[in-house]
């Protein structure tokens, strides 16, 4: 191709991609979705004269890639990225398995083969960090639950680059048989801790070096270097040139000066970047889009309601309440850059369908304009939901919050005492993953040199699995219950006996703290055992197709669990806001002893409701106290103390002078106050 040729061919690019996003900015719509759009326009697939060289496209889309994975890496130090949090690591890889489960098993009632619906599961996995960054940006949020978001998104991109790496590995023939996959595996981690490692002592100290003594466009030459250097290291061992580029700017970042090198290759990676999503357009067949247009539906689908699910889930066992763990939820319900490297890889190599990229744009377009319509009207969505929760779950959550916020807030982390705990649930599910892996690629082949075939060599396979697979599993369930019984001690410790009661109350032996410590480890254990299973459903299904089932069970056997817990708790809770009553009666409301009477109570505060307050003569139900603030009325303390009402019912109305006994977090408190109190009122 001549140097003439090239130029009209960037000019084509360049000037239909101007164009098209400029109509995209002023219509309000993701400008990446214009990028695909022009990609289209100037592809062989569409009737317009302005076709571009897919070869030369194809090339500096790889470049686009690279930039952007390597921007990505540049603003995640290690030291950030355990400063983000494990609640936040938690979330990310239980929803993305999530996700990955129903999406694979959604592809295999299409009639997709195991890799290809591994492929199509991964794709629908990983959110955009760009779309949901851009969004936020112009509806100007900021804190509060986004803060959330970007810590979930932090260890999405970190999932998404394992998952490239894998899903590597599979598209260059691996396939999914248990050597070549424990090879890989292998072969893997020693490619990373050999890059991290070295990278490690050599790159931060020469870019420290360097940006010390030289110019910035020296720097800059240096971090593509790096970048470019990485990616090739990457491309040799047989991986995505994005895992490469990502440890680069992981490497970079180390050096104290990513944020600088960020701002110095963005021009360039926005340039490149564009090409790249250009290039996914002029792929994609019109008349594809629309015969896999029930695929589209489908999978998008899977895209809007799984996703805010399992976030949700994630960021609500996390402490963070229920509104917040909505709108998380809602705010990632999209695929974006991530999944088009992922699609493109499968489509790319053959492991995978080629109209795997199409539909994957096709869920892109429909979920980032959904998504996006939904993010804006996040906050009456989240306050729905948290109305329709029934009245033990509200209440529930209100405590649960207090108590997070209390574990959260301890001088001395309980690690020391789990270190051991969470090692062995770690090996344990991993053995787990292994047994089923190779019983599924091996035993076949052993049984059928014994003989056996057909029904009875499955039966065998099955039972011998189960027997090797049978202590680990125990071994497992007993960890995640050993974990969920400390930390429920943490915040609400064990006594063998009542302390002193008020005056005339008879002193009794047992445990105070029973009910709403095993509502906490309750809780505790139900996250704990869906953080486990759904990644071992996910890492296992296309070798047994029936894990979606599996987590049914545990699904089902955990809400049973819960419903007696919060039955117990509900109680408890009734039985101790006939407590606080009588303590709000009193002339001077010591409500500062009810943690030594009831375990579990911690945190319990009065607001009073002023004359001028717009709580007057209004319901809790019309306030929407709870759905707005996430606390919960215990008790009401009315006329100088000598009437009252213990645990209220919603549609009951407030007096000016009424003394309300409140639980939750600070934050629910504090939202309960500005709630109650403006305007004149009292706290």
């Amino acid at each position: 191709m001549t140097g003439s040729r090239v130029l009209l061919e960037l000019v084509v690019v360049l000037g239909t991609a101007a164009v098209v996003t400029v109509v995209f900015q002023a219509l309000r719509l993701p400008v990446v979705l214009g990028y695909v759009l022009a990609g289209l326009l100037i592809g062989p697939h569409v009737p317009v004269p302005l076709v571009a060289s897919p070869d030369l496209v194809h090339v500096l889309s790889e470049l686009g890639v690279m930039l952007l994975l390597f921007t990505v890496g540049t603003e995640l130090r290690l030291s950030a990225i355990a400063r983000v949090g494990l609640p936040a690591a938690m979330t990310a890889l239980f929803e993305v398995g999530l996700v990955i489960v129903v999406g694979t098993l959604v592809a295999r009632v299409l009639g997709f083969g195991p890799i290809e619906a591994l492929f199509a599961g991964a794709t629908l996995g990983i959110s955009s960090t760009m779309l949901v960054a851009k969004a936020f940006e112009e509806l100007n949020w900021k804190g509060g639950f986004t803060e959330i978001v970007f810590g979930i998104l932090v260890f999405e991109d970190l999932i998404a680059i394992m998952l490239l790496a894998v899903l590597t590995g599979v598209a260059t023939g691996s396939g999914l048989d248990a050597p070549e996959l424990l090879r890989m595996t292998g072969k893997l981690g020693g490619f990373l801790a050999l890059l991290l490692i070295g990278g490690l002592i050599i790159v931060p100290r020469a870019v420290r070096f360097i940006a010390k003594r030289a110019r910035t466009e020296t720097v800059l030459i240096v971090a593509l270097f790096v970048c470019f250097g990485a990616s090739a290291l990457a491309d040799y061992a047989g991986y995505s040139v994005a895992l490469g580029a990502f440890i680069a700017g992981v490497l970079i970042a180390e050096s104290g000066h990513g944020h600088e090198v960020f701002a110095l290759v963005k021009p360039f990676r926005d340039v490149f970047a564009m090409v790249f999503f250009v290039s996914i357009g002029m792929t994609i067949q019109p008349a594809a889009l629309w015969s896999e247009m029930t695929t589209i539906l489908l999978f998008t689908a899977v895209v809007l309601l799984v996703k805010p699910v399992g976030v949700t889930i994630g960021v609500f066992f996390g402490g963070h309440g229920v509104r917040p763990a909505v709108r998380a939820g809602i705010s990632l319900a999209q695929i974006g850059e991530f999944s088009f490297v992922i699609a493109s890889l499968g489509a790319g190599s053959g492991a995978a369908r080629p109209s795997l990229l199409a539909i994957a744009v096709g869920v892109a377009c429909l979920t980032t304009i959904i998504s996006g319509f939904a993010i804006a009207r996040s906050e009456k969505i989240s306050g729905s939901v948290a109305r329709w929760l029934p009245g033990r779950v509200g209440m529930f959550e209100s405590f649960y919050e207090s108590w997070l916020d209390k574990l959260r807030s301890r001088p001395v982390t309980p690690w020391r005492r789990l270190r051991k705990s969470v090692v062995v649930l770690i090996v344990d599910t991993g053995v787990l993953i292994a047994i089923i892996i190779a019983a599924s690629t091996l035993a076949p082949e052993k049984a059928a040199e014994y003989g056996l075939q057909g029904l009875p060599a499955t039966i065998a396979v099955i039972a011998a699995a189960s027997l090797v697979c049978a202590p680990f599993a125990v071994s497992l369930v007993r960890r995640v219950n050993s974990i969920a019984r400390t930390l429920a001690a943490e915040v609400i410790p064990t006594r063998e006996s009542s302390p002193s009661l008020p005056a005339g109350t008879n002193t009794v032996s047992l445990d105070l703290g029973r009910a709403p410590r095993r509502s906490l480890m309750v809780a505790f254990e139900v996250g704990i055992g869906l953080l486990v299973a759904v990644p071992l459903v996910a890492a296992t299904q296309p070798f047994v197709p029936g894990g979606p089932l599996v987590i049914l069970i545990v699904v089902v056997g955990l809400v049973l669990l819960a419903q007696r817990a919060l039955r117990d708790f509900d109680g408890h809770v009734r039985a101790g806001s006939e407590l606080i009553l009588e303590l709000m009666k009193q002339p001077t409301p010591e409500l500062d002893q009810l943690p030594s009477m009831l375990p579990g109570f911690e945190g319990l505060v009065t607001i009073k409701i002023g004359p001028e307050s717009p709580a007057v003569g209004r319901s809790l139900a019309q306030l929407d106290l709870r759905a707005k603030t996430g606390a919960t009325v215990l008790a009401v303390s009315r006329t100088g103390g000598s009437s009252g009402i213990a645990t209220p019912s919603p549609t009951e109305p407030l007096a000016a002078g009424d003394l309300l006994a409140m639980a939750g977090s600070e934050e629910a408190i504090a939202g309960a106050r500005r709630l109650l109190s403006s305007h004149g009122g009292e706290a």
